[in-house]
């Protein structure tokens, strides 16, 4: 390919950032979910906060499993189908009458759609097309997935307000469903699809290597080398803390904890939209920052950061100053520990299954999110503020940092890490 023209692995990026920003949406929505279907149901917090904790777990418990599927049946029909599964998910939601409709279709069948485009979607896109700019093109989708779902917000509120919570829901099932032509048309497994190298390597047209063994028997292995090594333990359990203090906690329950102290639903979602702009600045400037110093310093910072914002936030609501600082401040550090864990794998396990480590890594923290989502519902009915679950994750965090700090200690990778 000349070297004036535009590499395919670019549209590639393009497509699955499109893909992740749209998919996000769906996560952007319980927090406006929460409110409407209470008041129109009289559904308790904890039983929606069920449904929500369901498909936040299938978005990352599936991950591993998600890159089992798209080796053995392709990157493209994998997609289609996890994209039409959120679409059926969410659209249905809009004639639903029961909480446990709610669990079926928004937790499960949205969630298994959910669990492929995820991060595993962004890490194995990056690992496939992209030697050079790696880092950046893994910041740059991780931001799109998770920056989405609270730039979003605002959208979601206003078409809850101008049209009903059914119309919310129907947008974004249309919003999925038109993605889905460009996923036939343009999505590829692999540059040697194309004849191409991947994007910055002078290697040549590689071939794909073949899948040996079974699939999901290797994702299994992979879970269970983990679990009897340390460093993996070290960096799940501290992702864990990661997912409940982000999408589980704040995710979903930050807008709600807005109106409990008198804040506007717009102003809350507003707030969010503002935490989803700064996480594309901190998941980029993290990225280079973890090409740079050690992994194990930057999380602890990162989780040192987020304990802090959160031991403030109960201060926080009664001043548009101080809710606005940990607007910046959580955003700058939600998806910020992605690149350096990402680094953390590939360097304690190796290139070969930093992916499917990673993949299991994430699976947890998505665990960790599932729980959150519905401990702070509980604790809101329970306690009748979120108070409590804010002191709790702010220890938690800091708990997280001490775990990183050990990660591949005492070991011949430790001068690794460091660099």
């Amino acid at each position: 390919m000349p070297a004036h023209r535009l590499h395919y692995a670019w549209v590639i990026a393009a497509l699955t950032f499109l893909i992740l920003l749209v998919a996000a949406g769906m996560r952007a929505a319980p927090a406006v979910l929460l409110i409407a279907l209470q008041a129109d149901f009289g559904w308790t917090a904890a039983s929606i906060s069920l449904g929500v904790g369901i498909n936040l777990l299938l978005y990352g418990l599936f991950g591993p499993f998600a890159v089992a599927v798209m080796d053995r049946y392709g990157m493209r029909r994998t997609l289609i189908a996890s994209l039409a599964l959120i679409a059926a998910g969410t659209g249905l939601t809009s004639v639903m009458t029961a909480v446990w409709q709610f669990v079926l279709l928004w937790g499960l069948i949205a969630g298994l759609g959910s669990g492929v485009i995820s991060m595993v979607l962004a890490a194995t896109v990056a690992a496939r097309w992209f030697t050079a700019r790696r880092g950046l093109v893994i910041g740059a989708l991780s931001a799109s997935a998770a920056a989405g779902a609270l730039v979003l917000l605002p959208l979601m509120t206003w078409l809850e307000r101008a049209g009903g919570w059914r119309v919310m829901v129907l947008v974004i099932a249309g919003a999925v469903a038109a993605v889905l032509p460009l996923v036939a048309w343009l999505m590829h497994d692999r540059p040697s699809d194309l004849a191409l190298a991947p994007y910055g390597d002078e290697g040549g047209v590689q071939p794909a290597p073949p899948v040996q063994g079974n699939p999901v028997a290797n994702a299994l292995r992979g879970l269970t080398d983990g679990l009897r090594n340390r460093d993996f333990l070290l960096m799940a359990s501290s992702f864990f803390i990661c997912g409940a203090t982000t999408n589980g906690l704040i995710g979903t329950h930050f807008l709600p904890a807005c109106l409990d102290f008198g804040i506007p639903a717009t102003t809350g979602a507003g707030l969010q939209a503002v935490i989803g702009v700064f996480t594309v600045t901190g998941a980029l400037a993290s990225g280079w920052l973890s090409d740079r110093f050690d992994a194990r310093v930057l999380l602890a910072a990162y989780y040192i950061s987020r304990g802090l914002a959160l031991f403030c936030l109960p201060f926080s609501f009664d001043t548009s100053v101080g809710l606005s600082l940990f607007a910046i401040l959580y955003g700058l550090d939600w998806i910020a520990t992605a690149p350096p864990t990402v680094k953390l794998a590939a360097t304690c396990f190796g290139k070969e299954r930093a992916g499917l480590m990673y993949g299991w890594v994430n699976a947890i923290h998505q665990i960790g999110s599932a729980l959150a989502a519905f401990a702070g519902g509980v604790l809101r009915d329970h306690l009748g503020s979120y108070i409590l679950a804010f002191f709790l994750a702010g220890i938690a965090c800091l708990t997280a940092a001490i775990m990183a700090t050990l990660i591949g200690r005492g070991r011949r990778i430790d001068a690794a890490l460091a660099t």
